[in-house]
């Protein structure tokens, strides 16, 4: 309280509402509506996930059409009749017909019901000629494998766990995921700029809490990954115990250069054994269920 000059009538302070503490608090009202109406069930692995409303399925599709395209102006593909590129495309037509019933069937474990998103897809597969040992399946069913991939796996039972892998980020819609994070980590940022805080103090706590960091975020896709993605191949009647010694021949691919768990965005190999190792039991029940038996084959290296 303040008393006028004339010292005859008490004067208050005056309280007004600061623009950019009201800006902040609206974008953090908007980032916290995004993140809670953001939240689903993911009826596969029964765990909640967030994929914002506006990023559908068909939008998914035309971002890996576009991103599918450009790689194959800038990748050779090998020739699509050649025995390489139809033995790789015989191993993913045998993944796709058994989608539907694998992501049925896991929904009915989690007590969901699966919403198909494969049935907006449009299926392609190329084999290109690169010494990577890799492989993607994009949003939409865009699916690639480099030639470096086929002597590491050395096998269809080996290509089909890769595959399912793949096709696994697509089928539950991992990208979309990543999209919504960062898109909600985007407000944050906007907030914090906002609201004048030193951009190098919000970096640091964002990191603190984990705000901003797709590591163990990643990781965690890259499991559900192998989890469907061994069940696929499974159901498809491939021999599911080849993702053991194929993970062993990918971590000497590596000859000792990938980065360690932490600090990586994919499970060690050792960490991805050992899952996969307790998965196994169910993974050959999903064979005997689903296809009873049957044995791999070689793929061609040439």
């Amino acid at each position: 309280m303040q008393i006028d000059p004339e010292g005859q009538y008490p004067q208050r302070r005056g309280f007004g509402f600061n623009p950019r503490l009201i800006i902040v608090l609206l974008i953090a009202l908007y980032g916290a509506y995004k993140w809670f109406s953001s939240a689903q069930i993911q009826p596969e692995t029964g765990e909640k996930v967030h994929i914002d409303a506006s990023i559908t399925p068909q939008q998914e599709s035309a971002m890996g059409l576009q991103a599918y395209q450009e790689v194959m102006q800038q990748e050779q593909p090998v020739d699509p009749n050649s025995q390489l590129a139809q033995q790789v495309r015989a191993v993913a037509a045998r993944l796709i017909k058994v989608i539907p019933a694998v992501e049925d069937q896991l929904a009915k474990e989690h007590g969901g019901q699966s919403q198909h998103v494969e049935n907006s897809f449009s299926w392609d597969v190329n084999v290109l000629k690169s010494d990577q040992v890799n492989a993607f399946c994009l949003p939409g069913g865009k699916i690639a494998v480099y030639t470096g991939l086929i002597p590491v796996a050395q096998n269809a039972d080996a290509i089909a766990v890769v595959l399912g892998h793949e096709i696994t980020h697509a089928l539950l819609r991992h990208g979309a995921q990543r999209m919504t994070r960062q898109n909600l980590e985007k407000l944050g940022a906007m907030a914090g700029a906002v609201s004048g805080i030193d951009p190098n103090l919000q970096n640091a706590v964002f990191s603190a809490y984990g705000v901003t960091s797709q590591l163990p975020y990643a990781r965690k896709q890259e499991t559900q990954a192998d989890e469907m993605g061994l069940m696929l191949a499974a159901a498809a009647c491939f021999d599911p115990q080849q993702a053991i010694p194929l993970w062993q021949r990918m971590e000497q691919s590596e000859n000792g250069s990938a980065p360690p768990e932490y600090a990586s965005t994919h499970p060690s190999a050792g960490t991805r054994i050992a899952n996969l190792q307790q998965l196994m039991p169910k993974a050959m029940q999903y064979r005997a269920q689903f296809c009873g038996g049957g044995n791999g084959a070689s793929v061609s290296t040439r």
